[in-house]
């Protein structure tokens, strides 16, 4: 990956043109580069305006509407509903840290689930379970707390990409 930011150009026809390799891509492939980590930002090819999130969330809405969902109805709401809110600009920075906690532990239940799997494979469920009402209980109170000790939510920036 290069050190500066890979760059998408979006064209009036939708049509994505990624910089980096001289070439058009679909949303699916802008989706891999998420997946994959790439550092990236995707702006209108006249104005030069960042519509990074704009298509990040085009491919959100896609894949709801197309995959298994993963946002329910009421979270969806409950979403909407901070818009406008006083607490609003608290609601970006508390979902990145439950993110942020949800990914470093899945990493660590699919190492453990993997060993439980080995060692005996009718307690892996349970042992899953239980760490996973315990990992639960710690990143409510985490998100209380805030990274700093502070009540609420730390605020932070984040990336366009995740790690895996």
């Amino acid at each position: 990956m290069s050190q500066t930011k890979r760059t998408i150009k979006k064209y009036p026809n939708r049509r994505l043109y990624d910089t980096e390799i001289a070439s058009y891509i679909t949303l699916e492939e802008v989706r891999q580069l998420v997946i994959d980590g790439e550092d990236f930002v995707v702006r209108d090819a006249k104005t030069g305006k960042d519509l990074t999130r704009s298509v990040l969330l085009q491919i959100i809405a896609e894949h709801e509407e197309h995959g298994q969902p993963m946002l329910s109805t009421p979270l969806l709401a409950g979403i909407i509903g901070f818009y406008g809110d006083p607490l609003q600009g608290l609601m970006g920075p508390y979902l990145e840290q439950g993110m942020h906690l949800f990914l470093e532990q899945q990493d660590t239940l699919r190492r453990e689930l993997a060993a439980a799997h080995k060692e005996n494979p009718s307690l892996s469920l349970d042992a899953l379970v239980e760490r996973h009402r315990e990992w639960l209980q710690s990143m409510h109170e985490s998100l209380r707390k805030g990274t700093d000790g502070t009540p609420g939510p730390s605020s932070g920036t984040g990336t366009t990409g995740r790690s895996r």
